[in-house]
């Protein structure tokens, strides 16, 4: 197994432009009017437009699978609480932090945290992962 330790810790960041919102609303088909059109989202609690809350997940899995614990991580379970809408324009940063390791399997647990570019949590969870190599 890799030399993963208890407090390791990795972070990506990912600016949430237009084109990213579209590109995920055209891949994944959810085409929520919040998220895409501005005059529907002018009327909503947010006063604009939102960023799907699944792009800043991603980010999250970017993390994992790239950084930490990195190539051939696979997801074995992940939790969500999204505390703040995304809007167009925000820079997101991923945190992974391990907070245990199984000595008798491959598996590794880390918290799972975003925030925005004023240090604002926008998504907090944990992961369980299965780590390959």
């Amino acid at each position: 197994m890799v030399d993963i330790q208890v407090g390791d810790e990795a972070s990506r960041t990912l600016v949430i432009s237009d084109d990213t919102i579209r590109g995920f609303a055209e891949v994944t088909g959810d085409t929520n009017p919040v998220h895409l059109d501005d005059e529907y989202a002018a009327g909503t609690r947010f006063g604009r437009r939102i960023a799907h809350g699944m792009i800043a997940a991603g980010v999250v899995s970017a993390t994992l699978a790239n950084d930490l614990p990195g190539p051939g991580t696979l997801y074995l379970n992940q939790t969500l609480t999204f505390t703040l809408p995304v809007f167009p324009g925000d820079t997101i940063t991923a945190t992974v932090k391990v907070i245990s390791v199984r000595p008798d399997k491959p598996i590794v647990t880390l918290s799972t945290v975003c925030t925005n570019q004023d240090g604002e949590v926008v998504l907090e969870g944990e992961a369980i992962v299965m780590v390959e190599g």
